[in-house]
C-alpha cells in the first residue's frame, strides 16, 4: 500500500518538455519524474515511475502464474558458447554485447538458451513436461539508434517465459494459454491493442504473432483492415490481382530508352500501363547473386526474402557488381541476355505472365513482349512484395490500411530450433529420444507503460487509471502552512483514507496553489482532492476527477464514501 507526503518524496517534476524528447510518452515520463536518462538508451527510474512499473510487474505475475507459470530468475551474463551452438551469435550481430575484459561472457539480449540449457540438464521424461519458466529481468541490445526513450533502449525490463512440451498439441495449447494471458495483461492495463502476424526473424520458429498499439510513435508499420485482418507488414499479404496471361504472344523486341531508368519514367516517356512492367533487383544471397522480378513499382520485402531463403546473409548488388553480372547499370537491367548465368526467381504476381517490359542488360535499352514462360526461366515464384495500404484483404476485400504501430509483446512456436541444436532431448511413452518442442513469450514492460501513457494524456499531463496509478488519490492542501484548518483536516484525510485501502500521495509542500493544480495535473493520479480555507468554511472539501475534468463540492464526511463510489472498491 502507497501513502507519501509529497514534500518527501523524490518526484523531480518538469516544467518544459525536454529537447531529446519527440514522442509524448517519452516527454511526459521525464516532465512527470518516472525517469531519467543516464546514457543514450539507459534510463533510471525514480520512485514515482517504478511504483507504476512494478504494478505492470504484478499484472504480468498474477495472469502469467494462472498459466502454470514459475518464476526463474536467469543471469544477464551468459557463456558465449551456449549461444554459438545455436548460431545466434552471428544472427545477433553488433546487437549483442560481448564483454571485452572477460572474454567468452556476454551479456544476454533473451534467454531461449539458457533455458534450453536447464532444461537438458533435468528434464528427461515426457512425463515432466509440460513446463512453463519465465522470469521479469533486465535485457541488454546494442541498439545502433536508441530513441523514444523507453521504447527503444539498451538496457529494458522484460517478461519473458517458455513452454517446453513433449508433442506439437502442447505447444499449441501452451501457445494459446499465453495468447489469451496477453490479451487479459494488456486489457487490465487499460491499453487498447491489436495481434498481427510477424516474422519471427532471429528467433526462428514456425509461428509468430505481435500485440501491438496503433500510434505515430511507432516503428513498426502494420496493415490491418476492417475485416480483422492484421499482420506486420514484413509478412502482411493481400489479394492484389495477379498479372494476367495475355492470349497475344509477340516475339521480343528491344527498344531505345535513353532516359528510362525508372517504371514511372517508362510509364510517362513511353505511355505503358504499369501491370506490363517488370523491374529487376539483385541481390547477393549467401554470397551468391540472384535476380528477382517484381512487377511495376512493387517494393520488394526484405523479411519476406529472408524467410523464403532461410537466411540473413543478404544484401542488395553494389553498383560495381550489378555491372559485372548484368552487363548493364541499373535502370536497364533485366532476366534476360545476363552477362553471368544467375538463377532468376519472381513475385507471384507475375507468375507466368507474358507480354512484359523489362531492362535488356544494356545501357539505355529494354524489351518488350516478354514471355516468363518462353523467354526466362524462373526457379521459383514467392511473395515477395509489400503489401500497400488500400490494397483488399484476403479475408473479404476490405481495403487495407497500413499504419505505425509499437510492438507490445511477441510469442513464438519455437519447435526445436533450440532444443535440437543444444540436444535437449526427452525420452517418450516407448522410451524414444526426442527433442522437447518449444515456445517463446516477451513482453517489454516498460513498453507497457509507456504505451499506456501514448493513449491516456492530455495537453496537461498524463491521465492514470487503475490499476496501474502509482496512486490513486492526490491530496492537495492549500496554503497549509498559513491555515491549521486546511492542515488538520489534510491529516485527517490523508489517515482515513490510508486506513480504508487508497493510495494517497498527500502533496503537503509549502508552494503555491498555481503550481501544485499544475504538478496535479502532469502527473495526472485518477481522483484529486483539493483542501482550501474557500470551501472548507462550509465544512465542503473540492474533488476533481483528472480524466473529464469534472469537479464536484463534497462535506468533509463524505469524502471516503465518494472515493469509494469512483473507484468501486
Amino acid at each position: 500500500m502507497q501513502f507519501m507526503r509529497q514534500s518527501s518524496f523524490f518526484i523531480p517534476t518538469l516544467k518544459e518538455v525536454p529537447n531529446e524528447a519527440q514522442i509524448p510518452s517519452h516527454q511526459l515520463m521525464l516532465r512527470a519524474g518516472l525517469i531519467r536518462q543516464l546514457a543514450s538508451g539507459i534510463f533510471t527510474w525514480l520512485p514515482f515511475g517504478y511504483i507504476a512499473l512494478k504494478k505492470v510487474m504484478n499484472i504480468l505475475r498474477e495472469e502469467i502464474d494462472k498459466i502454470g507459470g514459475q518464476e526463474f530468475l536467469y543471469p544477464a551474463l551468459n557463456p558465449i558458447e551456449i549461444w554459438e551452438e545455436t548460431g545466434r551469435v552471428e544472427a545477433m550481430g553488433d546487437v549483442m554485447f560481448h564483454i571485452k575484459n572477460r572474454e567468452g561472457l556476454v551479456l544476454a539480449p533473451t534467454h531461449e538458451e539458457i533455458v534450453t540449457y536447464h532444461a537438458k540438464q533435468h528434464l528427461q521424461s515426457y512425463r515432466d513436461l509440460p513446463q512453463i519458466w519465465y522470469q521479469i529481468q533486465n535485457k541488454f541490445r546494442n541498439e545502433a539508434r536508441p530513441k523514444s526513450g523507453v521504447l527503444r533502449g539498451r538496457q529494458f525490463i522484460m517478461k519473458d517465459s517458455y513452454s517446453m512440451d513433449s508433442n506439437w498439441e502442447g505447444l499449441d495449447v501452451s501457445y494459446q494459454n499465453h495468447f489469451d494471458a496477453y490479451c487479459k495483461i494488456f486489457d487490465r492495463c487499460n491499453i487498447k491493442f491489436f495481434v498481427v502476424g510477424a516474422s519471427s526473424g532471429s528467433m526462428g520458429g514456425k509461428k509468430s504473432q505481435e500485440f501491438m498499439v496503433e500510434a505515430d510513435a511507432g516503428e513498426d508499420v502494420c496493415a490491418i483492415s476492417d475485416s480483422g485482418y492484421s499482420a506486420n507488414i514484413e509478412v502482411a499479404v493481400s489479394a492484389k490481382e495477379k498479372i494476367v496471361r495475355l492470349a497475344l504472344n509477340d516475339e521480343i523486341v528491344e527498344f531505345e530508352t535513353p532516359n528510362s531508368k525508372t517504371i514511372d519514367e517508362l510509364i510517362k516517356c513511353f505511355n505503358l500501363n504499369e501491370s506490363s512492367l517488370a523491374k529487376s533487383v539483385i541481390y547477393i544471397v549467401n554470397d551468391k547473386p540472384i535476380l528477382i522480378l517484381m512487377s511495376g513499382n512493387d517494393e520488394l520485402n526484405e523479411t519476406k526474402l529472408s524467410s523464403i531463403f532461410e537466411t540473413n546473409s543478404f544484401r542488395p548488388a553494389e553498383a560495381f557488381e550489378l555491372f559485372n553480372i548484368t552487363g548493364a547499370n541499373a535502370g536497364s537491367i533485366g532476366p534476360i541476355n545476363l552477362k553471368q548465368k544467375i538463377e532468376i526467381y519472381a513475385d507471384l504476381r507475375l507468375e507466368d505472365a507474358n507480354n512484359l517490359i523489362s531492362g535488356a542488360n544494356k545501357d539505355g535499352y529494354h524489351f518488350k513482349n516478354i514471355d516468363l514462360r518462353r523467354d526466362t526461366q524462373i526457379i521459383a515464384y514467392y511473395d515477395f512484395r509489400t503489401v500497400k495500404a488500400n490494397e483488399p484483404d484476403i479475408i473479404n476485400g476490405s481495403p487495407i490500411r497500413v499504419v505505425k504501430a509499437i510492438e507490445l509483446g511477441h510469442i513464438f512456436k519455437l519447435g526445436t530450433k533450440y532444443s535440437e541444436a543444444l540436444k535437449a532431448n526427452i525420452l517418450d511413452e516407448n522410451g524414444k529420444e526426442n527433442p522437447i518442442i518449444m515456445g517463446s513469450y516477451g513482453i517489454g514492460v516498460e513498453r507497457v507503460l509507456a504505451c499506456y501513457i501514448e493513449q491516456n494524456h492530455d495537453e496537461n499531463g498524463i491521465i492514470w487509471q487503475t490499476p496501474l496509478a502509482p496512486f490513486h488519490v492526490h491530496l492537495l492542501g492549500l496554503m497549509i502552512e498559513k491555515s491549521d484548518e486546511v492542515k488538520n483536516a489534510c491529516e485527517r484525510l490523508y489517515l482515513d483514507l490510508s486506513k480504508a485501502g487508497f493510495e494517497v500521495l498527500f502533496d503537503d509542500r509549502i508552494e503555491r496553489p498555481g503550481v501544485k493544480f499544475n504538478d496535479a495535473d502532469l502527473i495526472g493520479l485518477p481522483l484529486q482532492i483539493i483542501v482550501g480555507n474557500k470551501n472548507l468554511v462550509d465544512g465542503n472539501i473540492e474533488v476533481k476527477i483528472r480524466k473529464t475534468g469534472e469537479r464536484q463540492i463534497h462535506k468533509l464526511d463524505e469524502i471516503i464514501i465518494v472515493t469509494n463510489e469512483y473507484f468501486k472498491l
